[in-house]
């Protein structure tokens, strides 16, 4: 049992129980194979393939149909093929100035949101782009929400350990509900998390504000609740998901990689 645990090759990062099951079915699979991982938890794989390169292709054209990440190759054959050092970097290249500002306005990966407007926790009115010089984890969610709750602890650890980086900040926006609701329900469950005001008066106000007193319908930017962003430096869309994300704190490394090397 010894010999066989150790030769079991490490689970890919990011996943959540259905990938890990289908993990487990590519290592019973007849050769050729692929696994093929992304960012967020998306992936894809294939077996009986003609070659390995055949495998490794299909592999990465699967998980490319899920996501706006970019996709890698984590198990070939059966071997690990994983580059765990160049994992956290796949949220770059990170564009420059003068690609910054060509950027366009939408919520995928290379765009730019909407110029929200909201208060910050000290009560002060702000806007997402006076956030430029800082990566931005972005998180629209609601107390009345159950899978907004769930993960809620999640996010507090990966708070937690970036909060010596003054460089990232975590905007929180509740939808659909009182800040009070929030702060409320927040308090009560012991989250620490910096918690914005979007300025929602209620479960009927399906806006969020935009500055010069405009509003966008919240499922322009949210398709449903929880969903997060997180821009870089320059204001840009690096990460996009829809719904829960799994195990928060994995995603340390990515965004200290953000701050790190976008904006230069």
């Amino acid at each position: 049992m010894l010999a066989d645990a150790a030769a079991t090759p490490p689970a890919p990062p990011h996943l959540e129980a259905s990938g890990l099951a289908e993990y487990r079915e590519y290592l019973e699979a007849p050769d050729h194979r692929a696994f093929a991982i992304a960012p967020g938890g998306a992936w894809g794989w294939t077996s009986g393939e003609a070659t390995a390169q055949a495998a490794e292709a299909n592999a990465l054209a699967i998980c490319r149909k899920q996501t706006a990440q970019r996709c890698v190759i984590h198990g070939l054959d059966g071997r690990t093929v994983f580059d765990t050092a160049g994992w956290p970097r796949l949220w770059g290249p990170y564009a420059d100035g003068a690609a910054a500002a060509r950027a366009g306005v939408g919520r995928a990966p290379g765009q730019r949101l909407p110029d929200l407007a909201f208060n910050a926790p000290d009560g002060k009115p702000r806007r997402l782009s006076s956030y430029r010089g800082k990566v931005v984890l972005l998180h629209f969610w609601g107390a009345w929400c159950p899978p907004c709750r769930r993960e809620m602890p999640e996010l507090q650890k990966l708070h937690a350990a970036l909060v010596g980086r003054p460089d990232v900040v975590f905007v929180l926006l509740q939808a659909r509900e009182k800040f009070a609701v929030s702060r409320q329900w927040a308090a009560g469950q012991g989250i620490g998390l910096p918690l914005h005001d979007s300025g929602s008066s209620g479960e009927e106000d399906d806006n969020f504000h935009l500055g010069g007193g405009r509003t966008i319908r919240d499922r322009e930017i949210a398709h449903r609740f929880p969903t997060t962003y997180v821009l870089d430096k320059r204001g840009l869309i690096v990460f996009a998901h829809v719904g829960p994300v799994h195990d928060w704190p994995a995603y340390e490394s990515f965004l200290r990689d953000a701050a790190d090397r976008s904006g230069r």
